[in-house]
């Protein structure tokens, strides 16, 4: 007989079940979130183990890579399509979590999840901290200026390496607010410094990945936008057709039909934010700036913005372009090649 394990990961400990083909919980314990300590009391179960499910995390990433090394079947779940599976029950604990996770692949019911390599992860890694810098170099800029305003000091208008200037200039004469422009300025300066770091590190990796050059090839997409989407897609042959990828991202529609009721709705916004925000920046910059070498593209975007609005066509255009994006990392070929080609 065929057995299945469920396990909730937490911070320090697991809550595993075993249940049977039939479903009977056949094992239930808590072991601790290491690789070792689960591959050890797996092996020790005895059985024909069909199926061992963990729900996508931060942690379920590294043991998941240590489970599939060890040679079980695992699958990673799908956080939403799980949440929404077991919200029905009464009590939320870890122990049904895991009971939950392992009647799911009992049954089958479950969405898969792509685990990313490690150099994808440390790629994503990398854009994840550009990006914090960035919005906290914001938070800095914007508290000053709010702090200012406050007392009638406007700093308007200016370029980031003016920033600082204007603010000791408006500041002069004032003993608090010295202090506190020259905290909050030094702060800035220290990660305005790492920010560079890390903006050149990303521009360096854009220039060495191949993928990423060949992205890079399409108007309007640049090192972000073809790091992000690489390292997202990760294993292009796991769509089987490009289309799929619109979806994936949450670019394209929800659907809602029951009787007479027939409703489409707005793009479903699943899946990963950071691809969608660059693709739709992306489809911004080819849509409004003159660039070269996509006539076809940006005359079917304005058409479909004459017809339906300039918000709708950044979404069709963000989707196409993820479409194009992913058929030119299956093919090999750059954005020029597939035109002429086309």
């Amino acid at each position: 007989m065929n057995y299945y394990v469920g396990i909730d990961v937490s911070l320090e400990a697991s809550s595993l079940c075993v249940v049977d083909g039939d479903g009977k919980i056949i094992r239930e314990d808590k072991v601790a979130s290491e690789p070792e300590a689960l591959i050890t009391w797996l092996r020790a179960l005895n059985l024909n183990l069909a199926r061992i499910g963990l729900e996508a995390g931060p942690l379920s990433q590294w043991l998941y890579a240590a489970l599939r090394q060890a040679g079980f079947a695992v699958e990673l779940l799908e956080t939403r399509h799980l949440h929404n599976a077991i919200k029905t029950m009464p009590i939320k604990s870890d122990r049904n979590d895991a009971r939950s996770i392992a009647q799911l692949l009992r049954l089958g019911w479950f969405r898969p999840v792509h685990c990313k390599s490690m150099e994808a992860q440390e790629r994503r890694a990398i854009l994840t901290a550009r990006k914090l810098l960035q919005s906290k170099l914001q938070d800095i800029e914007f508290s000053v200026r709010g702090i200012l305003r406050g007392f009638g000091l406007k700093v308007g208008k200016t370029t980031p390496a003016r920033f600082a200037g204007r603010v000791k200039e408006l500041v002069a004469g004032h003993p608090h607010l010295e202090a506190i422009a020259e905290s909050l300025l030094a702060a800035r300066l220290a990660m305005l410094r790492e920010f560079n770091r890390l903006e050149k590190q990303v521009r360096d990796m854009a220039r060495t990945d191949s993928r990423a050059r060949l992205l890079m090839s399409i108007p309007g997409v640049g090192p972000i936008v073809s790091l992000t989407f690489a390292s997202a897609i990760d294993d292009p042959g796991r769509f089987t057709s490009s289309k799929q990828v619109g979806a994936y991202f949450g670019l394209t529609p929800t659907k809602y039909q029951s009787g007479e009721t027939d409703i489409d709705g707005r793009i479903s916004k699943i899946g990963d934010a950071s691809v969608r925000a660059n693709l739709y920046e992306a489809a911004h910059i080819i849509l409004t700036k003159p660039l070269k070498g996509c006539k076809a593209l940006k005359s079917w975007a304005m058409r479909l913005a004459r017809r339906a609005g300039t918000k709708k066509a950044k979404v069709a255009l963000a989707r196409k372009l993820a479409v194009i994006m992913h058929r030119m990392l299956v093919d090999g070929i750059c954005f020029r090649d597939a035109a002429a080609r086309a």
